[in-house]
């Protein structure tokens, strides 16, 4: 009988211990709301591991300012009417102005990258890297555009520095004379300060380059530099067709670019 009990006994703690531990364990484990809300975060810091889409293209780093693009074909992003190769074509104007517009409104120290989201299935293999090369290509000669402006704004500050000083020690100088030859007369006083007044005006072009114009030249070519080194990642929607990709711009691999400069080359040349 004694047995029977002390059994008993041990069964009621055993099952006691054990149900502390299951609640213990189901107060430790996370909720399905914290996992879903940990799963959507990851996949914004990861634009490229996004699971319903294919994409291409160079890898997004984790907590990375991301430009996101969305267009039909990957040839609206460029100017039409540039008749220059593809890897030195300009961005269309609307698609430059909403890159650069999204990139300033980002933090200064902010790492960026590129998605562009595009209506249509993947074409040619190689077509994200001839797209990275063109972008880069496109903002490195930006930041050489204002890098260059930049010195010649720092040219036209300096010329216009010296002929500030001249004109204003000029004016001093003939104020000083004619206030000298006029002593007494107040005509000789007004033409001093006038002629005072008129030499600090001619320094007001030198000290608007010098103060205000140059950093937001300098700030653009920083921009464009962090631009042209952003990765590029091209996000695909479904197809309009298995051909859509044939009727977007000429991403074409370099082997077979060059081969249709010989044949239009030969074209000319028998043209001749």
């Amino acid at each position: 009988m004694v047995l029977n009990l002390f059994g008993i006994q041990l069964n009621c703690t055993r099952r006691a211990f054990l149900f502390a531990r299951s609640r213990q364990r189901r107060l430790l484990s996370p909720s399905p709301a914290l996992t879903t809300l940990a799963k959507l975060d990851n996949a914004m810091t990861d634009v490229s591991a996004t699971p319903d889409r294919h994409s291409a293209g160079d890898v997004i780093p984790p907590k990375c300012a991301v430009i996101e693009v969305h267009v039909g074909e990957l040839k609206q992003l460029f100017d039409a009417i540039d008749p220059s190769p593809f890897r030195n074509r300009d961005l269309d104007p609307k698609a430059e102005e909403f890159i650069v517009g999204w990139a300033k409104d980002l933090p200064k120290d902010a790492t960026l990258a590129l998605v562009v989201d595009l209506d249509r299935e993947a074409g040619l293999p190689d077509e994200a890297a001839v797209l990275r090369e063109a972008i880069h290509e496109f903002f490195r000669h930006r930041a050489e555009r204002y890098r260059q402006r930049l010195r010649e704004l720092f040219r036209v500050g300096r010329t216009s520095l010296v002929i500030g000083l001249v004109a204003l020690a000029g004016a001093i100088a003939l104020g000083d004379f004619l206030a000298t030859l006029l002593k007494g007369s107040r005509i000789g006083e007004i033409l001093r300060e006038s002629l005072t007044i008129g030499g600090w005006v001619s320094m007001w072009r030198p000290l608007e380059v010098f103060l205000y114009d140059w950093w937001p030249v300098r700030n653009e070519a920083r921009l464009s530099d962090r631009l042209a080194a952003m990765p590029v990642r091209i996000r695909y929607a479904n197809a309009t067709g298995p051909e859509a990709w044939k009727e977007d711009w000429p991403a074409v691999s370099p082997r077979g670019e060059r081969k249709a400069n010989e044949a239009d080359q030969r074209t000319l040349n028998s043209a001749s």
